[in-house]
């Protein structure tokens, strides 16, 4: 027992380390150079406690872009959407967890070792700032472009593009879709959230599995 008492301390220890190190050093080490002259657009990240989402501000370009979302019946084509939230999480957790209320062992178990992984997308009116659980941030157009094509290779492709969740959503806002890549403790939402961010221009700490760690690093660096 002390053997296991010593592991576990020595196991706690390091994950506060590395989470430690993961904030205070930021990725990529130098801030990239603005290109001179160009527009901005603001993207917002939303957070909880546990799991971050980014808001892109919707014009004609971002609705064909994700044209797929209103075939599958979100309705981010109405006058009154001004964004688009994305986010990356494992398939159990994110399905079978809509509130914490609900939070089973199995999805539990998936997400602090290995799971599926799905996007889901909900669509949002005006998004006011400041709020304590909304981050701001203002790229450049060539940042905002990559940040798009980050999103869109984030989809999995089926022989029609990507390929919608069937009966799965919290409600008629929202979809879940086939995702890239596979979910665990150590390579996250939040992690996914933060190489976005970095596609976008931005920094971010080296690890960020938690969005207090992901947001601190935001701000010393941004």
């Amino acid at each position: 027992m002390k053997k296991f008492l010593r592991f576990l301390a020595m196991l706690v220890a390091a994950v506060v380390l590395a989470a430690a190190f993961g904030t205070l050093v930021p990725r990529p080490l130098w801030p990239a150079a603005a290109a001179a002259g160009e527009g901005k657009r603001r993207i917002l990240v939303l957070k909880n406690p546990i799991h971050t989402d980014i808001a892109i501000p919707v014009d004609d370009e971002v609705r064909r872009r994700f044209h797929f979302l209103a075939d599958a019946g979100l309705p981010s084509d109405a006058p009154e959407v001004r964004y688009l939230v994305f986010g990356w999480g494992g398939r159990a957790f994110y399905l079978e967890t809509p509130t914490w209320s609900q939070l089973k062992a199995l999805p539990a178990f998936k997400a602090l070792t290995l799971d599926a992984s799905v996007m889901h997308v909900d669509v949002a009116g005006d998004i006011p700032e400041p709020h304590p659980d909304v981050a701001g941030f203002d790229v450049g157009e060539d940042r905002f472009a990559a940040l798009l094509d980050f999103i869109d290779a984030s989809f999995q492709q089926g022989p029609s593009g990507p390929i919608v969740i069937d009966n799965a959503a919290y409600s008629s806002f929202d979809r879940f879709y086939e995702a890239n890549g596979r979910f665990n403790a150590l390579i996250g939402c939040n992690t996914w959230t933060a190489a976005a961010l970095r596609t976008a221009g931005l920094r971010t700490g080296w690890w960020n599995p938690l969005p207090i760690s992901l947001g601190l690093s935001m701000r010393l660096y941004n």
